[in-house]
């Protein structure tokens, strides 16, 4: 984050808009939903991955080693090409012709000729719709997915790129073509990818299975892992998306079908995407550009007062903030920060606080961020606000309602009279932090999680772009 002189202005202008930071009444425009499930299916905890005892798809491959990752491989896409084969008729009246070819290399051996470019030491997956190829590097990048969040990592990455043989093979009914900036068709892909796996998670696939629960979780974690670097503007060619708005597509394709992610275009990109440059004035304080010393007392000041600013309309009274240990009589002790219903205070740890906001070191392990651990706060002082409204501050919904609610403070950071201003790579925290296990961003008042980290994110982005007014409608219990 950053004071005063660090702001997206482009989403202000954007979110002023959408009026995503006003207290409004009346109806919302979703349906409640059941915070025991995920778009609408049950949140499963089973296990996630391949399928045992299936026998593996017969595809033919290029230059392949039959090994377990050129296999991995092969099975994704005879599922998502299976997958397709219903859809498009279905969906767009066009028939599904399979890619044409298949191409498996290891980037750390003898390069292979494809898609103009010579494949050594390219640790990717690609589509080439020169030749209608998909292509894969089995000895370096599938291996690292699979070792970091297990084999569905390796599917989301292949699925993605069948998305982009869907658009090749959509022509102008997929709403892009050579022109069409590369922010558009990635978001495109995702949501694609996202059709996908809820076709897995209702059991249809042959090879695979996944559960809605950590099985998405980890999904998502492989958004966040292959997300733009923080400070890349949107607009620059090759731009794939911040994690937040990686994440938003996925969840927009599993949550609908595949004419909701061709219906993706430049209108709704300007309307949404999050992704920005770092802003001139974004200071760097030893922590890189857009991050401040979460402990120092300025910022836990301008921290509160946002927070109050954030929900003056609510009329409810502001909880105190304290560092100092508070024996709460009513509610558990949660790190690094403590909601206490008796005494309508908030209590922070701020060793265990500095240990989220401080950014990990290239190759080293850390935190995650100011925003991170500014968030982990807010979702405290959102609980009061709850209380104040008469609202329980136990179960699944009041985690939910907070994490709607943290979202709407974090919607607040982008106006122009912000204590605190939202800078490049802040919502990337906090999808990291809403991943977490221990998540206090959509836990309630006692630390208890959320199961879905699925619904977490969704969740706090309907309070991001919709305001504190939807959050007590759409996750009233």
């Amino acid at each position: 984050m950053g004071r005063r002189a660090s702001l997206f202005t482009a989403l202000v202008a954007v979110l002023a808009l959408t009026g995503c930071t006003q207290l409004v009444s009346g109806q919302g425009r979703s349906e409640r939903p059941d915070v025991s499930k995920v778009s609408g299916l049950e949140i499963t905890t089973g296990e996630s991955g391949p399928k045992p005892g299936v026998p593996d798809a017969d595809l033919q491959v290029e230059n392949g080693d039959g090994g377990e990752m050129d296999r991995l491989a092969i099975n994704t896409l005879a599922d998502v090409e299976a997958y397709w084969a219903e859809q498009l008729p279905a969906k767009f009246d066009v028939e599904f012709a399979p890619v044409k070819r298949l191409v498996s290399y290891d980037s750390n051996g003898k390069g292979v000729d494809i898609c103009r470019t010579n494949t050594a030491g390219v640790a990717n997956a690609f589509y080439c719709s020169l030749d209608d190829s998909i292509a894969w590097d089995r000895g370096e990048l599938l291996p690292m997915l699979d070792d970091a969040f297990g084999p569905m990592s390796v599917v989301t990455v292949l699925a993605h790129e069948m998305g982009h043989a869907v658009q090749y093979k959509l022509g102008d009914k997929g709403g892009v073509n050579q022109a069409t900036p590369t922010i558009i068709k990635e978001q495109q892909a995702d949501c694609y990818a996202g059709n996908f796996f809820r076709w897995v998670a209702e059991g249809k696939s042959e090879h695979f299975r996944i559960s809605t629960g950590p099985g998405l979780n980890q999904v998502l974690a492989t958004m966040f892992f292959i997300r733009d670097a923080a400070g890349t503007s949107a607009e620059k060619q090759g731009a794939h998306g911040s994690a937040f708005d990686r994440v938003s597509a996925f969840q927009f394709g599993f949550a609908g079908d595949p004419t909701r992610c061709a219906a993706i275009d430049e209108a709704e990109i300007k309307a949404r995407i999050t992704q920005q440059k770092f802003d001139a004035q974004d200071e760097d304080q030893g922590f890189g550009k857009g991050n401040l010393k979460v402990d120092d007392p300025r910022y836990l000041d301008l921290l509160e007062q946002s927070l109050k600013d954030a929900y003056a309309e609510s009329g409810a009274t502001p909880p105190t903030f304290t560092t100092e240990e508070d024996d709460c009589q009513d509610a558990a002790e949660t790190s690094p920060a403590s909601y206490c219903p008796a005494t309508n205070s908030v209590s922070i740890d701020l060793p265990d606080l500095v240990k989220i906001g401080t950014p990990p070191k290239r190759g080293q392990k850390g935190g995650i961020g100011d925003f991170a651990a500014f968030a982990e706060i807010a979702s405290r002082f959102a609980l009061s606000i709850q209380k104040a409204t008469g609202y329980s501050l136990e179960g699944p919904a009041a985690g939910l309602r907070t994490a709607c609610l943290t979202g709407a403070w974090a919607g607040t950071t982008t106006e122009n009279e912000a204590r605190l201003r939202l800078s490049s790579g802040d919502l990337d925290e906090a999808v990291a932090e809403l991943l977490a296990d221990k998540s206090l961003i959509a836990a309630d008042v006692n630390g208890t999680v959320v199961p879905s980290g699925f619904a977490r994110v969704e969740a706090f982005r309907d309070g991001f772009f919709e305001g504190s007014g939807l959050c007590t409608r759409k996750y009233s219990g």
